[in-house]
């Protein structure tokens, strides 16, 4: 019945802080649908940026920034992102570690975005 996830809304409590954060740090592709609402490309999916206080309606009973654990798949080896985010300044939480992920052994990255929501950046695990 199902296919997939179209977007996710991530609550942020400044738009312009974390569009910098996802464009420049992780290198997503911005589309601002309006001055309440940008989406963040993911593939074929989106993170949709909704402030705190919006009027957008319908929304999560509870929208709050930095409840977000989200994990996503890098196409660069994690060594490379590790380089990536140093050369940013960006810290690591953790990683590399392994888990378990959605479809077999990944190795993970975690970092926080601006609003303190939890990113994995994962890659399959060799074997």
């Amino acid at each position: 019945m199902l296919t997939g996830p179209d977007h996710l809304v991530v609550t942020v409590a400044d738009i312009p802080v974390a569009v910098d954060f996802y464009t420049r740090v992780l290198g997503l592709e911005a589309r601002y649908r309006d001055n309440e609402r940008v989406d963040l490309m993911l593939g074929d999916m989106a993170l949709r940026l909704h402030h705190c206080d919006t009027a957008v309606s319908p929304k999560a009973t509870h929208p709050t920034p930095g409840s977000i654990d989200l994990c996503v798949r890098s196409v660069l080896p994690l060594d490379e992102v590790q380089a990536h985010l140093s050369a940013l300044q960006i810290p690591i939480e953790a990683g590399p570690v392994s888990r378990q992920g959605a479809n077999g052994a990944i190795v993970s990255l975690y970092l926080r975005d601006p609003d303190g929501n939890l990113i994995e950046i994962c890659r399959p695990e060799r074997g």
